[in-house]
């Protein structure tokens, strides 16, 4: 069995099958530039490397359970004057998450407020932060289950446990004021989360109208108390994106129309 055999023969029990892949182009380009052993080693290194982080990378995002990549260089600053994009950016840093700082987006519905969030946990993940992505209405539901199998506490940790949590959609779904209960339930994840890890949360509802939402006006008091507490709020006061776009597609027929009659 020759050297580069049981070279190939290691990295395959070591499983590091992207640097297998890479051994022959890489030797070839060592022998081609004359480049020394420990610049070729480091290579082969690398490329594994990457190729590890990036597995992490999408396992993460994959555990989120985040349901679209929202990316910020999409997000339209210009169109959405409302938002402050030097404040936005700062928070792409990820300092807050360290900080265990806790993100408000308010605002009516379509101005960007879940883009904004859902492209900052994909940042997370990104950075291997450990991240969950979970709807109020869905969140509220499997603690409900929760109560029905006595597993609320195993169903608890998936909530507060995660480095950074997002509970999107706070006052979408009617579904969540049902019960009084629901104060209860959301009280729960909100308090085992204060002060230990990072919180984003949108809604387009006043936090003044979270009382009647939840079921509880005392019980939401503490929950406010708490989410507001050190917290950076973004109020969004803008156009919607969504029927902005609905407007520009269904206009552009009919001007291509016009311009043709004009010819």
């Amino acid at each position: 069995m020759s050297t580069m055999d049981n070279i190939r023969s290691h990295l395959a029990t070591l499983k590091l099958s992207r640097m297998e892949k890479a051994l022959d182009d890489t030797l070839a380009e060592a022998t081609k530039k004359n480049l020394p052993t420990a610049a070729v080693l480091e290579r082969l290194l690398e490329i594994e490397a990457v190729s590890l982080i990036e597995r992490r990378m999408e396992r993460r995002i994959r555990e989120s359970k985040l349901p679209d990549r929202k990316l910020l260089a999409d997000f339209d600053f210009t169109f959405q004057t409302g938002v402050d994009k030097r404040q936005v950016m700062d928070l792409a840093t990820l300092t807050f998450i360290e900080r265990k700082q806790w993100l408000i987006l308010a605002g009516s519905s379509g101005a960007g407020k879940s883009h904004i969030a859902k492209a900052l946990l994909l940042l997370a993940c990104q950075h291997l932060y450990r991240c969950r992505y979970v709807t109020a209405s869905f969140m509220l539901r499997d603690l409900w289950s929760g109560l029905a199998d006595d597993s609320l506490e195993d169903k608890l940790k998936a909530y507060v446990r995660p480095q950074i949590l997002l509970i999107d959609e706070i006052g979408f779904d009617r579904l969540e004021q049902e019960s009084t209960r629901n104060a209860s339930l959301f009280f729960k994840v909100i308090e085992g989360r204060y002060g230990n890890n990072s919180t984003i949360l949108t809604t387009n509802i006043d936090f003044t109208a979270m009382g009647k939402y939840l079921g509880d006006p005392v019980v939401t008091a503490a929950i406010v108390d708490r989410m507001v507490h050190h917290a950076v709020i973004i109020s969004i006061d803008g156009p919607s994106w969504r029927m902005h776009e609905s407007k520009r597609l269904n206009r552009s027929p009919r001007k291509r129309q016009t311009t043709g009659k004009s010819k």
